[in-house]
Parts: structure tokens; sequence; C-alpha cells
């Protein structure tokens, strides 16, 4: 089966996580998360890496981390091979650490930082999630060392060179260096954990969750589309959402440039109707010569219900004429 693509560009945000193979334990007490987080501390030494939280649970670790260059794929081999072999040697055994892939999902960190302050209190909140601390257990949420969350709510340094708070506090509205910033970072996660215990089970907290499950980056539509257009792989390599993004992406550089050449806005091409030859034509060549499907070709070119994109269709290619042979040359110039 296809891998999905890794995307990698200057200032990427990603949650990055794995699991222990067949669900083991992957630092078997403190040595091995304190060789964990020298390894983290080399790997951001060697690529430039950027930690903003983290969080290492038994059999799996949380990271958000920003990429200065774009260099995730060859970052990611040396770390998890090094910490692999590091962690055989200290334990005296071999073979593999990790569960197939690791994940690593682009998260929308530019002008809606709401994505970034989800993913940071959601690896902020594991601990409690799994019942080892935090409101409703005999433990301070800080009380757990093996994450970033108690250099959160601290007011001195962090204890880690690596890790930068400013970039996660900004997303949830405070400055590091104001006053009392430490404590009031604390309410907003005590009152994350509060409303979870009092109320439903955590909304957003779980969508991150399946989005990690099933995912292949944490945003919005724009977000969405901008990744796809980054693919430069031919589809064919790629699977699921990520194929759907990409010949979504595809259709939508093609729409542009017909648009353009027409002198249509996508509003006149929209209210046209379905028996107008432009119209038609659009919704021919996108039909021929895009892999996207016709329910989305309906909902974009506004043709209603998906059975009009094959009537229209069908009517451009029976249609006859010099003004239609034209208009299909003049389409076709389109797709090289």
């Amino acid at each position: 089966m296809p891998r999905a693509v890794r995307h990698e560009y200057p200032g990427a945000v990603y949650h990055a996580m794995s699991r222990g193979n067949d669900g083991r334990d992957i630092f078997l007490g403190d040595d091995g998360r304190r060789l964990f987080l020298a390894t983290v501390k080399e790997v951001c030494e060697q690529t430039g890496w950027i930690i903003h939280a983290y969080v290492l649970m038994a059999n799996h670790y949380h990271l958000l981390l920003e990429t200065p260059e774009p260099n995730l794929v060859a970052g990611m081999k040396w770390f998890l091979g090094t910490y692999t072999q590091r962690f055989n040697a200290m334990t005296r055994s071999r073979g593999h650490l990790f569960q197939g892939r690791y994940k690593a999902l682009p998260v929308e960190a530019g002008k809606d930082a709401s994505y970034l302050r989800e993913v940071g209190q959601y690896i902020h909140l594991n601990p409690f999630r799994a019942g080892l601390a935090g409101v409703g257990t005999p433990f301070a949420l800080e009380s757990f060392v093996w994450s970033s969350y108690p250099d959160y709510v601290s007011a001195g340094p962090v204890r880690q060179a690596w890790l930068r708070r400013d970039r996660l506090l900004r997303a949830c509205g405070l400055e590091e260096r104001a006053p009392g910033v430490a404590s009031q970072y604390r309410r907003l996660i005590a009152a994350r954990m509060q409303e979870n215990r009092e109320t439903a089970p955590d909304a957003v907290y779980d969508e991150i969750g399946n989005q990690l499950k099933r995912g292949w980056f944490i945003g919005g539509e724009s977000f969405r589309k901008q990744l796809a257009g980054m693919i430069d792989r031919p589809s064919d390599n790629l699977r699921g959402p990520q194929r759907r993004a990409h010949d979504e992406a595809e259709a939508e550089r093609l729409l542009e440039n017909i648009l353009a050449a027409l002198e249509l806005s996508e509003d006149q091409l929209i209210r046209m109707t379905g028996t107008q030859l432009e119209k038609q034509a659009v919704c021919w060549l996108l039909k021929k010569h895009t892999t996207v499907s016709v329910a989305w070709l309906a909902a974009r070119l506004g043709m209603g219900h998906r059975t009009n994109v094959s009537r229209a269709v069908g009517a451009f290619e029976r249609a006859s004429g010099q003004d239609t042979e034209c208009l299909k040359k003049f389409m076709l110039q389109f797709t090289g």
C-alpha cells in the first residue's frame, strides 16, 4: 500500500508521535525517559528543531515540533533510529522498538492559532486522560514531570533548552513574560480538566485523537488546500484523503486557469444554468481531464444534483457546430 506523503516546508509545525511495537513500553523507567530527552536535545541541535510541547507516556510519546528548515524526514529517521539503538543497548535487547511509521501531522499555526493551542493542550492533558495526574487523582498535573506542562506552570526557566513556551502561550492569548502567566495557563488547563469531568468528554481532545489515527493534517479547509497544493507526487502514489486533496487541488488550478481565459468570475459561472454552453464546457473538461468525484463537481460548479453534471457533459459532447468545436479546442489547451 502506498505510504502517506510527508509534507516538509520551512517553518512547518507537526504533531508527532509513535507507539511501542505491540504496545510495549518504550522507556522502561526514568532512565529510558532521560535517554529519550537527551536524544531530543541532540536532534534539535542537529536540525534546528523547536519543541513547543511534549509528553512521554509509557508506550508512546507526543511532540509538538517546529522545523525552521524542511528536514522532518531526515531528522525523524536519525532521532528514532538513534534512540532505538541506545534503548536496545541500555536494555540489552534488539529489534524494532516502535510500531510502524511515526505519525507527523502538519498543524495549522499561522493567523489561526486555535489548532496549535488545541494540540498543545491535548499533549499536556494526556496524563490526566490516562488517570495518572490532574483533577480526580491524588496528584497535581504538574507532578507528572515527563511533560512540558510543569515548565508552562513554572515562573522559572525551562528545564530543557530546546523547549519554547512563547508560541503556544500566545496561541492561548498569553504572553510568556507577563506577570502571572504560569498561573493563568494552570487555570486554563484546570478548567479543561474540570469541564471534562463534570460534563461530556472533551470533543476537541477526542477530535485531535481521531485525526492522529485517521487524518493527515490538523487545521481548516484553507490549510488543507495549501497542503494539497504542495503535493508533487503522481496521484497514483497517494491514498485516501491525501489523494482526494491532491485531485481537488489539481481541479481547482485547472478551473482557475479556465475562468481567467474565459474572463468569467466564479460567481458568474455558478449562476449559469447547465444548459449554457460555457458552463457545459467547463463541466466537460473537469469531468474528462481530472479525477475528482461527480459529487465534488456538482457542488463546486453549483450544479445541484450530481446527475446534472452527467447531463451537462453529455449535452456538450453531443453538441455540434463551429462554435462548439472551437470551444472544445480552446478548452483542451488547458490539459497540456
